[in-house]
């Protein structure tokens, strides 16, 4: 597929979630956030939905989560400008929380995301991305206390990526004794970037 196909459907899809009515969500949001980042990114990271800031400004991961995000980047040697980064609901959670409904209407959207950027890794960033991920592709979830930092191959017809399962950043926030584990997470994500070779 050539990018300007890619960016056709890609436009199709933004126009898509910002008339979506599928779930309530729609009528308390101010910018539905799709994602952001290159279409022919090889990697593509996965949280869970907006939230208050990503509401304002329509992009995803600029709030107090979004500078840890960026911290946990650095150590893995990655620049952000060249991820595409999403979430697996694209309007703003008020609680960080999202409803199986909400999930399922929201999915068919990511799923579309993955099939056009053709991501080569795949980083799941919390319990509800991780569980989606790993069920979509008959991979099993335990728990995230067991999956953390840990990596799988994923082989379909039409993808062929490695996806990584990882804490949301926001549970440093919540919780400071987790930000060694996940920045631990991270330069692990990086030398095992460096292994892929893409």
């Amino acid at each position: 597929m050539s990018l300007m196909d890619k960016v056709a459907r890609y436009k199709k899809l933004v126009s898509e979630v910002e008339n979506c009515r599928k779930c309530e969500l729609w009528k308390t949001r101010k910018y539905p956030v799709v994602g952001e980042g290159p279409l022919d990114a090889k990697i593509m990271l996965v949280g869970l939905g907006p939230g208050y800031h990503e509401n304002l400004q329509g992009r995803p991961f600029v709030g107090a989560a979004g500078k840890f995000l960026n911290h946990l980047l650095e150590l893995a040697g990655l620049d952000r400008s060249g991820i595409y980064i999403t979430n697996v609901v694209k309007c703003y959670l008020p609680d960080n929380k999202a409803t199986e409904e909400q999930i399922e209407a929201c999915t068919p959207y990511l799923d579309r995301q993955i099939e056009l950027i053709k991501p080569k890794l795949i980083v799941a960033l919390g319990s509800v991305a991780a569980k989606y991920l790993l069920s979509k592709f008959k991979l099993p979830y335990s728990s995230m206390g067991r999956l953390h930092g840990k990596f799988y191959r994923v082989r379909s017809l039409t993808l062929d990526f490695d996806l990584a399962v990882m804490y949301h950043p926001a549970s440093a926030l919540y919780n400071p004794s987790m930000r060694i584990i996940l920045e631990n997470d991270w330069r692990k994500l990086g030398d095992y970037i460096k292994s892929l070779r893409f």
